[in-house]
């Protein structure tokens, strides 16, 4: 019999909280974590706002009053978001202190979209002064593998140490590749899920320079991410980490462990068409969602809520709706699709798991998180949660999520509520 995988710890470090609990309650209340970008830097861009972590008071997020000088001499920012969401994971799981024997079949997935190109830039800098002004520290601080290997370091766990780096469906890759080395014993506990942390001049520019971000709310920018809504015009960098617990059923069920929801497929395709715009006639996104549910073995009818890549830009928007409806075969009028995006941005490499979290959210709450910034849709006939949450009130509550990433790279992953 197949081994089964459901999913027990889950932490977060967003622009909306620094917490599961926080993060969830502004995601259902439609608060927006978007705000403008400090520092006159920004001042000359066509877009100067960001999905940026902030303290409680709403200062900025300063890892340094988590993490020792040197601990963070050894670490780009992606990675100590990482290490922060994965505490909250594990003691979320109970898993925060496993046996030896535990340990060794424990194992990390954990990727990031983008490097930090600030530290290359600086350290380059450093380099015209001379050779000793390079850090010994910046050849791992720039590694994309290198979330995943200080987590496994820290908590001793010596399963699969992998990562992942396929854009912006980095997330949902390392989840979807963690979901199979558990189901094929290869692995009965993978902490996984993904990281970024690159909002700079200089990526808030080059994403300018493709017309991938939003422009025209400077000034409002809790407005400016909407997807699906008739006025979107790009999406909304934004940063952080979440990472997902996914365990093996019959482990789980030993420790009497929460099981928030259940995985029960995955899939992937490629576009084939494009450095970075999608297909314009949905394949990509389709296959990758027909995979996840052949993989789940059910009948697509089951699904009752797509949780949306939908950043925001008008053609990618589209085109995920193509592909919704194709796959429900034009009949869509019982499902629900949202993003959530619009409160938080888009978090590249870690909006892929990110949204999981607030998926399996749903799942477990029964309420569907809305897209907010929603006011006209330019598609009538789907149900896209605008604006405020909906009671999501299935038998057994199915969900997509999906993530798609530029170079034509997809994830669809299935998750479902728990039943024995």
């Amino acid at each position: 019999m197949q081994r089964r995988v459901v999913v027990t710890g889950l932490g977060v470090i967003s622009p909306v909280g620094t917490n599961l609990k926080d993060s969830w309650k502004a995601i259902v209340s439609g608060h927006s974590g978007i705000s403008k970008l400090e520092g006159p830097e920004y001042h000359s861009l066509p877009c100067r706002i960001g999905g940026v972590v902030k303290e409680e008071n709403g200062d900025k997020f300063q890892l340094s009053n988590y993490f020792s000088k040197s601990e963070m001499k050894s670490m780009a920012p992606a990675t100590g978001f990482a290490l922060l969401a994965a505490k909250e994971a594990l003691t979320d799981a109970n898993l925060l202190n496993p046996s030896d024997k535990d340990k060794l079949r424990t194992g990390v997935a954990v990727g990031m979209g983008m490097v930090d190109l600030q530290d290359i830039c600086s350290t380059y800098e450093g380099l015209k002064k001379g050779y000793h002004h390079i850090s010994p520290f910046f050849v791992p601080r720039i590694l994309p593998n290198m979330a995943g290997g200080q987590i496994s370091i820290k908590y001793g766990f010596r399963g699969p140490n992998h990562s992942v780096s396929t854009a912006c469906a980095t997330g949902a890759h390392a989840i979807g590749d963690s979901f199979r080395f558990i189901r094929d014993n290869y692995a009965d506990v993978m902490v996984c899920g993904g990281t970024e942390a690159c909002i700079s001049p200089l990526s808030i520019a080059a994403f300018c320079r493709l017309r991938a971000l939003s422009t025209s709310f400077n000034d409002q920018p809790e407005k400016a991410s909407r997807p699906f809504d008739k006025k979107r015009e790009g999406f909304v960098m934004g940063e952080g980490s979440a990472i997902l617990v996914l365990e093996e059923l019959e482990h789980a069920k030993q420790r009497n462990a929460h099981i928030y929801a259940e995985i029960l497929g995955y899939g992937l395709s490629g576009d084939a068409s494009h450095l970075t715009a999608p297909s314009a006639d949905g394949i990509g996104a389709y296959l990758a969602m027909k995979c996840a549910v052949n993989d789940a073995k059910i009948d697509v009818k089951e699904v009752s809520y797509v949780n949306a890549h939908a950043t925001s830009t008008p053609m990618g928007d589209a085109i995920e709706t193509t592909a919704i409806k194709k796959l429900f075969d034009g009949s869509v009028e019982n499902i629900a699709v949202s993003s959530t995006k619009g409160a938080h941005g888009h978090l590249l490499g870690a909006a892929g798991n990110l949204e999981s979290v607030f998926t399996i959210k749903a799942i477990e709450t029964g309420v569907l998180p809305p897209t907010i910034n929603l006011e006209e849709s330019d598609n009538k006939d789907i149900n896209f949660v605008p604006l405020k949450t909906q009671v999501w009130s299935n038998n057994r509550r199915i969900a997509l999520k999906n993530a798609f990433g530029f170079g034509g790279t997809n994830a669809s992953l299935c998750f479902s509520q728990f039943l024995l």
